[in-house]
């Protein structure tokens, strides 16, 4: 069978590890029913065509994998650059679980691109180390938009969808908002269960209420 980069961990893989360290930790992205799953996403409005594609991808994985959208926040925001800024103070409030940023940049025949692409991601990873909150990274960087149509494809769990059965490692590789709708989950779950925030972090409750409360009206 020929190696597939996009395939997941199998159970084989897993216990093949676990008989050979002490620990192993992977968080799950099914939302039980002893876990909120509060997420935030935040949208760029511009290539705003492919950022609803990544959206509806983002939202069905949410939905298949055990999340109310009702409890479900969207942000839009004008543009990439401005992802960053948006998913840290959603973060920062404490009120979610986890954040997931989407948005297009594309490719243009000025270096526009790589600064825009380059301090998004920078940006977002900063917003995530600054709040410890899990911020996934959705947004696409390509060549054309034909690029970007690929990587947003409908997926059949899409939210309204009859078929509410767990996404898959491949079908999530082609839509990246739902790829990157299983990566927070997973990662909240990880960091709840396994490495709880230290205190003195941004945490529900705390002295954040005043900007959740803001974001509520």
């Amino acid at each position: 069978m020929p190696f597939e980069p996009a395939d997941g961990l199998s159970p084989d893989d897993l216990a093949g590890v676990e008989a050979r360290v002490g620990a192993v930790y992977r968080g799950d992205p099914f939302v039980g029913a002893s876990r909120s799953g509060r997420v935030g996403l935040v949208c760029s409005s511009f290539n705003g065509s492919v950022t609803k594609r990544l959206l509806d991808g983002a939202l069905g994985a949410l939905e298949a994998h055990g999340v109310t959208l009702g409890t479900v926040t969207v942000v839009w925001v004008p543009g990439a650059f401005e992802i960053p800024l948006a998913a840290e103070r959603l973060a920062a409030t404490g009120a979610y679980d986890a954040v997931i940023c989407l948005g297009a940049v594309i490719r243009g025949d000025t270096p526009h691109f790589e600064y825009v692409a380059g301090e998004c991601a920078a940006g977002v990873q900063r917003a995530m180390a600054a709040t410890g909150v899990p911020i996934a990274f959705g947004v696409l960087t390509t060549d054309d938009v034909a690029q970007a149509v690929e990587r947003s494809q409908p997926q059949s769990s899409a939210a309204g969808s009859t078929n509410k059965g767990p996404v898959s490692d491949k079908e999530a590789a082609s839509n990246k908002g739902a790829e990157a709708a299983l990566v927070a989950l997973g990662m909240a779950d990880l960091l709840a269960r396994y490495m709880p925030q230290p205190a003195g972090r941004h945490a529900a409750g705390s002295s954040h209420a005043a900007e959740r409360q803001g974001l509520d009206r």
